[in-house]
């Protein structure tokens, strides 16, 4: 568990309680509203329980604000996944915490890059602001992924 600034707390989750699971049902219910199912990317549970994946949870007091998690793609490179944010808590700096949260043991861990894929319609305007205000720059496919038009491929060096 890590205290973030604000009287955020993050926490490595085990993806078992019910306010995760529902905030995760909400994740993946909202990509597939805004991609067709073919270009969603998401990680359903047994995914987000893989060994080379670590999921956090944040939360404000007693409250589920918000997820995500970093996917180890080799020694020296990992993929953030699954950043929600509860909709009671949008704007609230939420996944900036989260975000930082992220580089913070990607750093810790010795990785050189972090990279993401996301949406590219307007209900990912937002999470692409984000990631370019904390450095994040577009890229080409990585991993195992490929060009598509429903996708934003983003990178940054640590």
């Amino acid at each position: 568990m890590s205290e973030a600034g604000g009287g955020w707390r993050i926490v490595e989750d085990d993806l078992s309680g019910a306010a995760i699971r529902a905030l995760l049902e909400v994740h993946f219910a909202g990509m597939l509203a805004n991609s067709p199912a073919e270009s969603c990317h998401f990680l359903d549970f047994d995914g987000l329980r893989a060994g080379d994946v670590t999921f956090w949870s944040i939360h404000k007091g007693n409250d589920l604000a918000g997820c995500g998690a970093l996917k180890m793609l080799g020694l020296r490179h990992g993929e953030i996944k699954s950043m929600r944010t509860a909709d009671a808590f949008l704007r609230q700096g939420v996944a900036a915490q989260m975000l930082g949260h992220i580089v913070a043991v990607a750093r810790e861990r010795g990785l050189d890059r972090l990279s993401l894929e996301t949406g590219s319609g307007p209900a990912f305007q937002p999470a692409l602001a984000l990631y370019a205000r904390h450095g994040f720059e577009e890229c080409a496919p990585f991993a195992d992924y490929e060009s598509d038009p429903f996708s934003r491929f983003m990178t940054r060096a640590l």
